[in-house]
């Protein structure tokens, strides 16, 4: 099959803090490939802004480099990339004075569509959004794109959308969250509310739980100071992980529209029940063989911060009473994994002798390191000697059944970034989703820290710690292992 790529309208996407490691791992490498592909318009223009002072020419040198790292060789042709960094240009702006601002008003157009990618550190969200403003280059034409963290608990996030509206109106707003524009989470909404077979059993009647993963093999790294303040709660969690519970857990709503979709999912938010210190537990990977423990990594030996964190939620409401939600994520684990397993209940009957085996049906949808999904049905083992029944995947690999071989599946960036150039916000978050995500994470880390709670050790290279799997086994449940 091959993918159709429709052109956007002709854009001028200004990147602040282009000079950072994230411009150069994912932002500028996702609009490489989307020229590769055809999709951006040999008009449109890429306005690189930072602190540092760099002419063009530096410009185009960093972005070259960050290309022939993050890009694969199949897609670097040196006629491509230079036409593609010939589209590119600098301005050193100052966030927070007036260096570079009158500059930046005569380079941007007012007949393009205008995007400014605030690829910086939340304390200059408002401070940049109020100058674009008050400079004049922001108009009705305009697209913000802002990174996370967005906030840290309910008072920032509540801050940061009251900067940002100062300025801009929540439409013209992006909010971005990588994982959503991963091509396994939009399948979740088609094979729910696109298949007849799927969304009759999306219910209690028929789900026995759901689960969520998302493990890295990775510790903290360089990251342990920030890391230490954050946790996985705050870092991965109240964003990610509960972006995939709610679109898992979501009403069908009238239209696939921006809004409705976002409406379903504030819904789900707001019908989670708060948790119990039962209901939770949090790790710290020990030092092991593939490195220092977590409190050498964040350089704080009396750290309670959380780098695994596994979770029991209860959604209150007719669809899912009765079906828990387990959640967890974690560093240095065995695998690098994200899933979401939806465990269908057992036949409520039996025509063959347990003994013979009759395990439930499963449907894993993988966001990586191969996205895909499959479902697994009962059927009988070849051969003689009786009916023995045996579980089969119906596997769906994305890159093999929907691509030319070796074709790569679009970045999550590269969707997102052209659903920004489009005015699509359907796959990035509305300010009163986050604050409702944050209204319902605060209570839980206040709990910890009031309790002083010291998260549980964990071997490096593991599924985390031994209460995690207790969290599920007290229920008759078990974790889908992680392991090959």
């Amino acid at each position: 099959m091959v993918s159709r790529t429709i052109p956007v309208d002709d854009f001028d996407l200004v990147l602040f803090g282009a000079t950072g490691d994230l411009a150069a791992r994912k932002i500028l490498p996702s609009l490489y490939r989307r020229f590769v592909a055809g999709q951006m318009p040999e008009s449109a223009r890429v306005i690189g802004a930072a602190r540092s002072k760099m002419d063009d020419k530096s410009f185009r040198k960093l972005v070259r480099d960050a290309l022939a790292e993050f890009v694969s060789e199949a897609k670097r042709d040196k006629k491509t990339i230079d036409a593609f960094v010939a589209q590119c240009s600098y301005i050193a702006i100052d966030a927070k004075g007036e260096g570079g601002w009158e500059q930046l008003k005569e380079a941007v157009r007012d007949e393009a569509v205008k995007a400014f990618y605030f690829s910086v550190a939340p304390a200059l969200f408002g401070p940049l959004a109020e100058r674009l403003r008050s400079y004049g280059i922001a108009c009705e034409n305009s697209r913000l794109v802002v990174e996370k963290p967005f906030g840290v608990d309910l008072e920032s996030a509540r801050q940061l959308n009251a900067d940002l509206a100062a300025s801009f109106d929540e439409h013209q707003i992006y909010r971005i969250d990588h994982f959503l524009g991963k091509e396994t989470v939009q399948n979740l909404m088609a094979v729910r509310f696109a298949n007849v077979m799927f969304e009759p059993l999306w219910n209690s009647r028929y789900i026995d739980h759901v689960q969520i993963t998302v493990a890295e093999t990775v510790g903290v790294g360089g990251r342990g100071a920030y890391y230490d303040k954050s946790g996985a709660m705050r870092d991965m969690v109240q964003n990610h992980l509960m972006q995939l519970l709610c679109l898992t857990a979501m009403e069908p709503p009238n239209h696939f529209d921006a809004d409705m979709l976002r409406d379903e999912k504030l819904k789900v938010i707001r019908a989670l029940d708060p948790l119990t210190p039962a209901e939770i537990v949090r790790g710290q990977y020990r030092e092991g063989p593939d490195g220092p423990s977590y409190v050498e990594d964040a350089e704080n030996p009396e750290s309670r911060t959380e780098s695994f964190i596994a979770l029991k939620i209860a959604v209150s409401n007719w669809r899912w009473k009765g079906v828990p939600f387990y959640l967890r994520t974690g560093k240095r684990m065995s695998r690098r994994l994200s899933e979401i397993v939806v465990q269908f209940k057992e036949t409520p009957h039996s025509i063959f002798d347990r003994t013979e085996g009759s395990p439930a049906n499963t449907l894993t949808i993988r966001l990586q390191p191969d996205e895909g999904m499959d479902l697994s049905v009962t059927i009988k083992e070849p051969g003689p000697g009786g009916m023995r029944l045996v579980n089969v995947p119906l596997d769906m690999t994305f890159a093999d059944a929907l691509g030319p071989q070796g074709e790569e599946i679009p970045d999550a960036y590269e969707r997102l970034i052209m659903d920004v150039i489009r005015g699509d916000q359907t796959l990035f978050m509305r300010g009163d989703e986050v604050e409702a995500a944050w209204a319902w994470t605060d209570p839980i880390i206040e709990g910890w820290v009031e309790r002083r709670a010291q998260p549980y050790k964990y071997a490096q290279g593991s599924s985390g710690p031994e209460e995690a799997l207790m969290l599920m086994h007290r229920d008759g449940r078990r974790w889908r292992e992680l392991e090959e």
